[in-house]
């Protein structure tokens, strides 16, 4: 088993204040300003093709693949942020086992110096926040890693959102800490593939990013 290396950047604070309304997530920073979260935000994007697929399968189907994509996704994330962290990860149920081990050889080869890990982050340049899976070096440059789950292979025209989020922590950080992060990093579980690694630049999706965000302050006007 490999042993990682972590070098834990200073943020200024320990944790941040979470809270859910009809807003969707939100965050305190340690001033007691409130930002959204960058999942909620950025929800504008899919919910167009959500409700088309939730028409088409029926609401009950439909909360059964939900409930059961977010509890694998959990429990995906625990097991490899453990391997990370150099932890036990024998407690877990076979199948998750199996989803670290399909991602191993990429977290083994590819991950050096870790910054962070499940990282509680805020930016008052882009008025949110949000909780980032991993922020490492990735081959050797500085990168946003997030982890995911999938029932099928995705292409890269199909994840624009994630790629804005991973954009977003990295602006995050980088305002926090002062330590440039130019990479975004997807990597991928796909059930019955192979994992999938999707690389991409900050900068292009910041614009994605700031406008989903400008139609998300619009919607906001309604609540007030």
């Amino acid at each position: 088993m490999r042993s990682f290396q972590h070098e834990k950047m200073d943020l200024g604070y320990m944790d941040l204040d979470s809270v859910t309304s009809k807003r969707g997530r939100c965050y305190r920073d340690p001033n007691g300003v409130e930002y959204p979260s960058v999942t909620t935000v950025l929800k504008i994007l899919s919910e167009d093709s959500i409700r088309k697929w939730r028409k088409r399968v029926g609401d009950e189907e439909a909360n059964k693949v939900s409930s059961r994509a977010s509890s694998r996704g959990t429990q995906v994330h625990s097991i490899v942020e453990d391997y990370l962290n150099n932890a036990n990860t024998k407690d877990y149920f076979p199948h998750v086992k199996q989803s670290l081990q399909n991602l191993r050889p990429i977290l083994d080869k590819s991950i050096g110096r870790i910054f962070g890990l499940e990282v509680a982050l805020f930016s008052s340049y882009l008025g949110m926040a949000g909780r980032c899976d991993c922020i490492a070096e990735f081959d050797g440059v500085p990168s946003i890693v997030d982890f995911k789950t999938s029932r099928r292979e995705k292409k890269k025209e199909w994840i624009s959102s994630y790629f804005a989020q991973a954009s977003a922590y990295a602006i995050m950080f980088e305002e926090r800490t002062g330590l440039s992060i130019p990479n975004t990093v997807i990597v991928m579980d796909v059930d019955e593939s192979k994992p999938i690694v999707f690389k991409e630049h900050r900068d292009n999706y910041v614009d994605l990013l700031l406008d989903t965000k400008a139609e998300y302050d619009r919607r906001q006007l309604f609540f007030k």
